[in-house]
């Protein structure tokens, strides 16, 4: 074994749900502050008059896919209180890691549709597109590419 390598072991049912129930609680607060923001902007003068009709509704987009992206967190506790209330299951493991991982498309999404009218905004340049769709490079590279890069490594070295 080389100084790099290191050692896994399997978790445990009861440990795993703990885990997967805290990485929700913790993604969900900013979620639901960055939700609050969208919600208030639609409010402002500037939202009314800088942007137009077509910007106006990729926000409503982006509100949308962050509500989809809340459901899908809030959804294994849900779930879990209803379908297996005093137990856990691997089942429920599988179901709920399938529910994370599937609002991070839609997070990545919204996040960059709302940084697209932000920087439109403030650098007024239709350029601004690219970074946006740079910005969603960076969430893919970081929430899908690392970790399968990582996940066929460990396979390799085992």
């Amino acid at each position: 074994m080389t100084e790099t390598s290191r050692t896994t072991h399997r978790l445990s049912l009861d440990k795993a749900v703990e885990y997967l129930l805290d990485e929700c609680r913790i993604v969900l607060p900013g979620i639901q502050v960055l939700f609050g923001f969208q919600l208030a902007t639609v409010f402002t003068t500037r939202f009314a008059d800088d942007l137009g009709p077509g910007e106006q509704r990729l926000h409503l987009l982006a509100i949308a896919l962050v509500a989809v992206a809340i459901a899908l967190i809030m959804t294994p506790a849900a779930y879990h209180r209803q379908a297996e209330p005093g137990q856990v299951s691997e089942g429920f493991v599988r179901v709920s890691t399938r529910l994370l991982l599937a609002s991070l498309p839609p997070l990545a999404v919204a996040i960059c549709l709302d940084f697209y009218l932000v920087a439109r905004l403030v650098l007024g340049a239709g350029w601004v597109a690219w970074l946006a769709g740079g910005l969603l490079l960076v969430f893919i590279g970081l929430w899908f590419v690392l970790p399968r890069i990582r996940r066929r490594r460990d396979r390799r070295d085992s």
